[in-house]
């Protein structure tokens, strides 16, 4: 049994119970509690009770800082649609005060939504040739994004044959018969994508010389030198280009594009559909709720149950610096002092240049975000039709509109549902120095808790984005998630490459020079990343696009963490359980992984190893089951890495103890009913029905 600040949880094989948080409870003393409603049908000049409720959400949040500092209070959410003119941000003042509580919630019965979009009405047909209609929005109302009947459309676009490009320091020259006459396009909205090994790119087009793109800098700089490059994906063969978001590249059913500086929205329907009867939200807004306190007055003692947060769009691909992705949301800004004159030829996979930034990456800002704050709690919610990551917990300052970032403590994010998001579900802890070795103690993320989520059909823009995502927190624990549907990662956990662990990084000392640049510090000190417990989860249907990392990945050392019977499987032939570099004292026991093509990999980084360089150390596979898959990397004595009491199965001849994993993973039962419309997790057919109960 653990007891993580006024959480217990049971770990026990079959059963995890999470415990009211220590500020919810009175010994036998019903606490008092002021409601206070919401309704579109209100008025902002009523009293704000049930009977005559507020209209908007912001006279709620100023009726909040009346009582919260003698009861708990409730705003209660009457059904129906809040479109925001900009995002909520509840600082400490909107917090529960002296151990009270505040709680945004759905009214009984009630699913409300919280919406950055527009509605887009009144279409004409545009181009009877090419059954393109459009509609006016307002001026300069820019969105990467639209969302038709409940999905994320298809920007418009045009694959590209890598084959017929040449790349050069300014841009692109494009000689691929299928782009036709570039000029036709009209630079205001075109972008490069680039699909790699690890990574999608964005570099936005600043004009058009004949054949040549023209790219914005430093977009275009950031994203042809590293690792997996615009230009030089790690596997060539399998890296795509696309030419996206011009008027002129609108030719198939379900696309669309934007003039947003003439008001004008322009969509192709399917064959036969009446567009007038078509819900279509234009996304108005990059963020829609923030929690953001400072490091001398946290948030406290909020939770957020029962919403719908819909229709955002993170434009920060469309700028100069576009999105220069290093691995998971994380990209490249501003221009390298140490910038090498021909990055396409001395960069094509890494340079001691590129190691002078690796402290400098950004994070994509969430849809909702959290940072210094406190008993923080998101339980049966819906995010759903999303620009970007859905939810950001202590991202670096960089990611969060407030402009602090970290800081999170006992946070938890129970029994919600993410689905149809641009970017992934869950981001929490930054990539940056105080992410990792914080300069104030208050900056430290711990005590996270994500359990009984489902999540479907993420990462559908940047899918380069892990499903979650968990960098620099102490003690996350990460339970009885569904994860489904993903192109990349389902549970990620860790980051740095272990260049920031206690004592350095061999690889980095001797073959990457990445300590040659001063502001990179040797530290005698662990990360924040530890204590992490990644168990019971049920992940299928994911890999599907990146061959790089796993199902469940583990980045640089995390002393005191587990990797402990998950069900993994549907896994495309690719990595089950991935530790990477830098991966130390993790424990991998006691999972199920069915038909991967590698159930269990380590990189130790080979040509170090053969240098006699000890990188990635100390861990232990015990007690898992597989049928089939190889094992990949350095598991040898020489490292102290352990495959113990390994149990191969054939076929799916699966023993008692593992279907009793397969059955206990995923969502509990006394999780109640997670789903949205018609998403919901695939059945288990090794649940027992009782299996929940005590």
């Amino acid at each position: 049994m653990r007891s993580y600040s006024g959480q217990t949880w049971l770990l026990a094989p079959g059963l995890l119970l999470l415990a009211a948080p220590a500020w919810a409870q009175t010994e036998g003393l019903r606490r008092p509690l002021v409601t206070i409603a919401v309704s579109p049908d209100g008025d902002d000049s009523a009293a704000g009770t049930p009977e005559r409720p507020f209209r908007t959400l912001p006279r709620a949040q100023a009726e909040v800082r009346k009582s919260n500092a003698t009861s708990d209070v409730t705003v209660q959410i009457a059904d129906g649609i809040y479109r925001l003119d900009k995002p909520i941000t509840l600082t400490a003042a909107d917090g529960g005060q002296k151990g009270w509580t505040v709680t945004w919630a759905a009214a009984p019965g009630a699913k409300p939504v919280l919406s950055g979009g527009i509605a887009v009405t009144g279409w004409k047909l545009h181009d009877p040739a090419k059954h393109i209609y459009v509609a006016d929005v307002p001026r300069g109302a820019d969105s990467r994004h639209l969302f038709v009947n409940g999905q994320m459309a298809e920007v418009a676009g045009i694959e590209l044959d890598r084959k017929q490009v040449v790349f050069t320091n300014q841009g692109l020259v494009v000689n691929d018969p299928a782009a036709g006459d570039l000029k036709r396009l009209g630079a205001s909205r075109l972008e490069l994508m680039a699909l790699g090994h690890f990574t999608t790119r964005f570099s936005p087009v600043e004009r058009i010389d004949g054949k040549t793109l023209v790219m914005k800098q430093p977009a275009w700089a950031n994203n042809i030198w590293g690792y997996d490059t615009l230009a030089h994906p790690y596997k060539p063969e399998d890296g795509k280009l696309y030419l996206r978001g011009g008027l002129g590249l609108l030719t198939k059913a379900g696309q669309w594009a934007l003039d947003a500086a003439k008001g004008k929205l322009y969509y192709r329907p399917a064959d036969g559909a009446d567009i007038a009867k078509l819900e279509v939200e234009l996304p108005r807004l990059q963020t829609l709720f923030h929690i953001a306190g400072s490091y001398d007055a946290p948030v406290h003692n909020v939770t957020v149950s029962g919403l719908r947060f819909s229709h955002s769009s993170w434009l920060g691909p469309n700028g100069a610096e576009g999105y220069a992705s290093q691995q998971s949301g994380s990209y490249l800004t501003g221009c390298a002092a140490a910038y090498p004159a021909e990055p396409l030829v001395t960069c094509k996979w890494g340079c001691p240049e590129f190691e002078s930034v690796r402290n400098e990456w950004s994070q994509m800002p969430a849809a909702v975000q959290v940072s210094a704050a406190e008993g923080i709690r998101f339980e049966k919610n819906v995010f759903a039709h999303l620009g970007q990551y859905a939810l950001g917990i202590g991202n670096d300052a960089s990611a969060n509109i407030s402009g602090v970032g970290l800081g999170t403590v006992d946070t938890v994010v129970s029994a919600n549902v993410f689905t149809d998001l641009a970017g992934g579900a869950i981001v929490a802890g930054g990539v940056r120095r105080d992410a990792h070795h914080p300069s104030d103690p208050r900056m430290t993320n711990r005590q996270l808790t994500i359990v009984d989520n489902l999540i479907r059909s993420v990462s559908k823009d940047y899918s380069d984005n892990s499903a979650i995502l968990s960098t620099y927190v102490d003690g996350a624990q990460i339970v009885h998630n569904d994860i489904s549907d993903t192109p990349y990662d389902a549970i990620d956990i860790g980051y740095g490459w272990g260049m920031h662990d206690a004592g350095g990084n061999a690889n980095y000392r001797t073959r990457m020079h990445g300590y040659d640049w001063p502001q990179n510090r040797v530290y005698e000190t662990p990360t924040m990343h530890r204590n992490v417990v990644v168990a019971y989860n049920r992940i299928y249907d994911t890999k599907k696009h990146f061959e790089d990392g796993g199902a469940i990945y583990n980045l640089s050392a995390s002393e005191g963490t587990v990797i402990a019977e998950n069900h993994v499987f549907d896994l495309n032939n690719r990595i089950g359980l991935y530790l990477d570099e830098g991966s130390k004292f993790i424990t991998v026991r006691d999972n199920v992984v069915e038909d991967a093509g590698t159930w269990l990999n380590i990189n130790a980084v080979t040509p170090a190893v053969r240098m006699w360089l000890r990188i990635s150390t100390d861990n232990v596979a015990t007690g898992n089951w597989h049928n089939g898959g190889k094992v990949g990397g350095q598991w040898t004595a020489y490292l102290n890495n352990r495959i113990e009491d390994d149990r191969p199965v054939t076929g799916k001849a699966w023993p008692a103890e593992a279907i009793d994993v397969m059955g206990n993973a995923g969502i509990q039962n006394l999780a109640g009913d997670v789903s949205y419309g018609d998403v919901r997790a695939r059945a288990n057919p090794h649940r027992k029905k009782e299996a929940n109960k005590k």
